[in-house]
């Protein structure tokens, strides 16, 4: 057979790897665990780390304040700096709608080796300890959680016997650009971290969703969150493979009633999110760069370039194996699209969104080099290697 075709076999055989040998990760259907309500509701905190969040504060820090909640909760939002009369809004729109107690604080600028998001989490954790919560909630500040959100998390966490109960906000998608990005986001996180083996006691997989972790408070001090993870790039999965080595158990799925309302209405916004990380999580490796790059080019962009240049060739076989692989690609990404509520004929597309994830990753490496440093809300680090927390 001709390389062509060989390169093509190589990806479908990639293809019904990750189709049955992935922990199903393509699949939705992992939500929030049974659960049943405890006869005494636990004490909860809420931390919300929040730097120039004006614009989105008003559609989400009302859901927080307005949680039905049996049990004694608060919410302490940490004003990291923010220059837009985040505070103040917080401050208004409290006094305004009522609800759970809130405490809005400031950290003060953190030393070296923080990033600014995780030295806010420290800030809000410090505040709330002195309330000795069972539970902790760290949200995003554009993180707009339905009425029952804490109650169900509880429930499940005390059910389960889980030390963090995550889930992954379901992202804005309205815009052409979020329509074909943030899917796909969605999907290649599962594909990396699996999240029915990430459930699974024993098992090594580990990762959060930062915008909702539900953390058991004598967890977090055992882990010695956030201080253990302060120079973690992703500090969602950071978190959540500390709980884990210290045998914790956690688990993560898919949101219900968890939602984003940031917006991403252009192509820059959604590059910026992901290239600020993607090297991070390579470790800033150029050998697990090139690897990457050549992976993400085998599994997803071989099978329509040989759909397209088998013929031409004179290798249809090579044209036959690439569609296969092009469909086994597109029916595994047809669940995260049904979830997210989009047409399906984003699907066969997933190849050219995955070619601007590759970009995005080769950005990432290509800032870090020029020494740009990372950022958190507009707040540059002088470290090329300096940490960052994963909110936009």
């Amino acid at each position: 057979m001709s390389a062509i075709v060989w390169t093509a076999a190589g990806s479908l055989a990639a293809w019904l790897w990750l189709l049955l040998g992935q922990g199903f990760f393509w699949r939705t259907d992992v939500r929030l665990p049974p659960r049943r309500e405890p006869e005494e509701w636990p004490s909860v905190c809420v931390v919300v780390p929040a730097r120039d969040e004006a614009a989105v504060l008003p559609a989400a820090l009302p859901s927080l304040l307005a949680q039905d909640y049996p049990g004694r909760a608060e919410v302490f939002l940490v004003d990291d700096g923010s220059t837009d009369g985040t505070g103040e809004l917080a401050h208004e729109l409290a006094r305004r709608l009522g609800g759970l107690p809130l405490t809005v604080d400031s950290p003060g600028e953190p030393p070296a080796g923080w990033t600014g998001k995780l030295w806010a989490v420290r800030h809000g954790i410090g505040l709330a300890r002195a309330r000795e919560p069972a539970y902790l909630l760290l949200t995003d500040a554009d993180i707009a959680h339905a009425p029952d959100s804490l109650r169900r998390l509880v429930a499940a966490a005390r059910t389960g016997g889980f030390d963090v109960v995550s889930q992954m906000a379901r992202l804005r998608v309205e815009t052409l650009w979020e329509r074909l990005v943030v899917p796909a986001f969605v999907y290649f996180f599962a594909q990396l971290y699996p999240f029915r083996r990430i459930g699974r006691r024993g098992a090594r997989t580990a990762a959060a969703a930062g915008g909702c972790v539900l953390l058991r408070a004598e967890a977090a001090e055992r882990a010695l969150i956030p201080d253990a993870i302060r120079h973690a790039v992703i500090d969602d999965v950071a978190l959540a493979r500390a709980v884990k080595r210290g045998g914790g158990h956690i688990w993560l799925g898919l949101a219900e009633g968890v939602d984003s309302v940031r917006p991403y209405p252009r192509l820059h916004d959604l590059w910026r999110m992901v290239s600020r990380t993607a090297y991070a999580q390579l470790r800033h490796n150029p050998l697990l760069l090139a690897g990457t790059v050549a992976g993400l080019t085998l599994v997803y962009l071989v099978p329509p370039t040989a759909v397209v240049a088998g013929p031409v060739t004179g290798h249809a076989a090579a044209a036959v194996v690439g569609g296969l692989a092009w469909l086994v690609m597109t029916a595994t990404y047809v669940p995260v699209l049904h979830y997210y509520r989009q047409p399906l004929w984003l699907a066969p597309l997933l190849p050219f969104t995955a070619f601007l994830y590759l970009l995005m990753t080769v950005d990432s490496a290509v800032q870090h080099y020029r020494g740009r440093g990372a950022a958190w809300k507009g707040r540059t680090y002088a470290r090329p290697d300096a940490v960052v927390g994963d909110e936009p």
